[in-house]
């Protein structure tokens, strides 16, 4: 789906300008996403697999919900949006805890280019796995991993071709937020 999108500077910094998602991953320009990882008290983390049908990295595993901020969107309201939309949880902001923001760039092919500052968010699942609605159009499954699988196959590398290829260094910083919440 098209949609309206900010756009940013290479420093991640709102430059007032908007264009389609599609003319943004044309020409490659900045503009912000969202991240949010699910995790449990029993240390455990949600993975998303992404939808057969996804221009970029079908069926590999990714972050629980990921999504674009709509044009004058706050990066919590994207959140909140796209958490409703890909898995049918509602949450609020307050559930949220903001982590980060960092920068992504993976050329596709000459017509995507992912240019994207992920505003990142960690928020703890409180319902059962059985209870999450998934996009059908988006995400292909659901699934609760430990933390430490989760650690060992991505930053640990012993299953990387499985996942979204993001530097180990992001997954690392992930994988530590969560531990501080065990």
């Amino acid at each position: 789906m098209d949609e309206l999108l900010d756009i940013l500077d290479a420093n991640g910094h709102y430059t007032g300008k908007t264009a389609m998602k599609s003319v943004a991953h044309k020409n490659g320009w900045f503009h912000p996403t969202v991240h949010i990882w699910f995790y449990t008290t029993d240390g455990k983390v949600l993975l998303q697999q992404r939808g057969k049908n996804k221009d970029t990295h079908p069926l590999l595993w990714d972050v629980s919900v990921a999504g674009h901020i709509g044009a004058g969107e706050t990066p919590e309201l994207g959140a909140v949006r796209e958490i409703k939309e890909e898995i049918g949880l509602t949450v609020s902001p307050a559930d949220l805890e903001k982590i980060g923001v960092f920068k992504y760039v993976q050329k596709h092919n000459d017509n995507l280019i992912d240019c994207e500052y992920h505003h990142t968010f960690l928020a703890e699942l409180k319902v059962p796995l059985k209870s999450l609605k998934k996009q059908e159009s988006e995400v292909d499954a659901l699934a609760l991993v430990s933390l430490r699988k989760f650690a060992e196959e991505t930053w640990g590398m012993a299953n990387l071709q499985n996942y979204v290829p993001y530097e180990p260094s992001y997954y690392q910083t992930i994988v530590s937020h969560i531990q501080k919440k065990e």
